[in-house]
């Protein structure tokens, strides 16, 4: 293990992971290399610089990855950066399958890990999309036109909920899925509660 400090709540996650424990411990030492603070966010470790969170450890059936927290403001020479999905703006993962590969990569890396501190010491930000810059489905549209309590409780919602819901009701294909997305979802927005509050 690294001279860096150590966090005993990583110790107990990483004591109970089965499927990933040992690429945990080797992405686990790499950031803490690299001079990064260790904690347990989302249940996950995770790694910053300052107040600034830059890489966390996570585990799938498939892969494990680190997430680089503002991966799409950094550069990405060995082509390794994934973004997870079409609606994920900042962060970018980089995926393993197992030890072997983990340790062949070492170097290629750390040197993105101190690419993300660069991104973090620099102050970057990634420009978020804006709610309106989200497709409005045109059953939600409708809905919000004929009921302006809603609408009203729609436009008091975060930013970050007005754009949940608004991906959640246009990932569907059926109009007649939208508008049963949309009645479910009715009293929760006039709650001035999220899709996952």
């Amino acid at each position: 293990m690294s001279e860096r400090k150590t966090n005993p709540k990583i110790d107990t996650v990483l004591a109970r992971e089965e499927k990933w424990g040992r690429e945990f411990e080797a992405l686990r030492r790499f950031a803490l290399d690299c001079g990064l603070f260790e904690d347990l966010k989302w249940g996950c470790p995770c790694y910053s610089l300052g107040k600034g969170n830059v890489v966390l450890i996570h585990g799938f059936k498939e892969y494990c990855a680190y997430l680089f927290f503002k991966g799409a403001l950094m550069t990405d020479p060995d082509g390794i950066l994934v973004q997870q999905t079409e609606n994920v703006q900042a962060a970018r993962q980089v995926r393993f399958t197992g030890l072997e590969q983990i340790a062949g990569m070492e170097a290629v890396l750390k040197d993105y890990i101190h690419r993300a501190i660069a991104v973090e010491k620099a102050g970057l930000k990634v420009e978020f999309k804006k709610t309106a810059d989200f497709a409005m489905p045109d059953e939600f549209r409708d809905r919000l036109a004929e009921d302006p309590d809603l609408s009203a409780a729609f436009d008091a919602l975060t930013p970050g909920r007005q754009k949940a819901y608004l991906l959640h009701f246009s990932s569907a294909k059926q109009a007649k899925t939208r508008e049963t997305r949309i009645d479910k979802a009715a009293p929760r927005i006039l709650e001035g509660k999220g899709l996952d509050d």
